[in-house]
């Protein structure tokens, strides 16, 4: 990761129109879907993002055609010739991402084999690969770890398996769908993740002919089947990056119309957003979100997993809550170290403490482990400048709208790790009146 500087001059209202495309957390996972297909797979809706790009590279190291569509927004990936790729290569192609782990299933169901490189990602908490090898273990795979990453076989078909998932973990439902789809026999997930990206990575399989059905209990039942085909599907918008633009309208005192958002995947969200104040309107194309032109109301905040109120939220809107009237809490239940963000926040004069504490309705799997997942910020109008580091992806643009929030000049280092998740964002920034210099090194 190159460590680019962004210098923000902030203090001034974000107004104008931005558009937002396929969803960060559904696309990458659908390309690496179409290794199951032994035909040609279309995905539509395609943002430009660090992590498509990985995931593009990737798939051409293994003999995927990946080529542009007849829109500049579509893909076609053509996985008929599939082949094992060079591990040197994979490992100077995985950069930071976590999603190479999600080629095990598919590759060991075309090839036999798999080759996964160190992985990286986000350092907000405990997100340990241990279970997705213990759930490839499970399916027959047999794994050896060597210093260049970790190598898999798998001898004989995968089987299908019978698991109850100790947390609703996204990653690890999505290894499981994408193994299970091709595996020999029934596969039963319980406590399955049933987030958006997760219900439209199962309609993208179920295109592909998977057989698959989800009970209102979060188990997930997947019947294996011999053969898939390719699929044609459009990505769900980002709901996440919609929620940054509108923390972002809030807290410069603006006025955004995010294009492409839809308001199905974000109701918990938006119920949250006018509570704090924050004014929205929804129509066929986009939500357009305003800040009320009275003070921020503080509010009391848990997250959870889908339909409740999500993690990568939770940071863009502490931002927010920093610059309203009264004191607000915040129980984060998902990460344990989502409140890392905090430190820079105070840099910028933020009144913000934290707690091992479970300060919300009811005790979280956190509760007396030692983890600041709690915190208690007491609000003031005003933030001051500063100079920054970006810690992760959620709380880098956390700290980009307090920058855009704070009177002067501040500097945001490793600005490109936003880059992973909010597409031409620096683009998006100008469009809306910002006034920002990048400066590479």
């Amino acid at each position: 990761m190159t460590h680019d500087t962004l210098l923000v001059h902030g203090g001034q209202p974000l107004r104008g129109e931005i558009r937002v495309r396929g969803a960060k957390n559904l696309v990458p996972k659908a390309m690496v879907a179409a290794l199951l297909g032994h035909t040609a797979s279309r995905i539509q809706n395609v943002p430009e993002l660090r992590d498509v790009e990985i995931v593009r590279s990737l798939l051409s190291l293994h003999g995927v055609g990946v080529t542009t569509g007849e829109r500049d927004d579509e893909l076609r990936i053509d996985s008929s010739r599939v082949q094992q790729a060079d591990p040197g290569k994979a490992v100077a192609h995985a950069g930071s991402s976590r999603i190479p782990i999600l080629f095990s299933g598919p590759l060991l169901h075309r090839l036999g084999q798999a080759f996964i490189p160190g992985l990286g990602g986000c350092e907000i908490g405990g997100r340990a690969l241990d279970f997705h090898f213990q759930v490839l273990r499970d399916f027959g795979a047999e794994i050896e770890p060597r210093p260049d990453g970790v190598h898999l076989r798998a001898p004989q078909r995968l089987r299908g398996i019978d698991i109850r998932l100790p947390y609703p973990s996204v990653g690890a439902t999505e290894q499981v769908l994408l193994t299970a789809a091709l595996a020999e026999g029934d596969t039963e997930l319980r406590n399955a993740a049933i987030e958006p990206e997760i219900l439209d990575l199962i309609c993208v399989l179920q295109k592909m002919g998977a057989i698959i059905t989800l009970a209102s209990d979060r188990t997930i039942v997947i019947s294996g089947v011999d053969s898939l085909d390719g699929y044609i599907h459009r990505a769900l918008p980002d709901r996440l990056e919609t929620a940054s633009w509108a923390c972002a309208a809030l807290a410069t005192k603006g006025d955004i119309y995010v294009r492409g958002a839809s308001q199905t995947e974000m109701t918990a969200f938006l119920y949250t957003y006018r509570r704090v104040g924050g004014l929205f309107d929804v129509d066929e194309d986009g939500i357009r979100f305003q800040h009320p032109g009275r003070p921020l109301s503080a509010i009391s905040l848990e997250t959870d997993v889908h339909p409740g109120f999500q993690t990568d939220w939770q940071q863009p809107l502490l931002t927010v809550l920093a610059l309203a009237e009264g004191t607000s809490r915040i129980h984060e239940t998902v990460y344990e170290s989502r409140l890392g963000l905090t430190a820079g926040l105070k840099k910028m004069g933020t009144d913000v403490q934290l707690s091992e504490e479970c300060l919300g309705a009811r005790p979280c799997r956190f509760e007396g482990q030692n983890h600041q997942h709690s915190a208690v910020i007491s609000g003031s109008p005003r933030l001051q400048a500063g100079d920054l580091k970006i810690p992760d992806l959620r709380g880098g643009f956390a700290y980009l709208i307090a920058a855009l929030a704070a009177k002067g000049t501040s500097r945001l280092d490793g600005i490109s790790l936003i880059d992973r998740g909010y597409e031409r964002f620096l683009q998006k920034l100008q469009d809306l009146g910002a006034d920002v210099q990048l400066i590479t090194s």
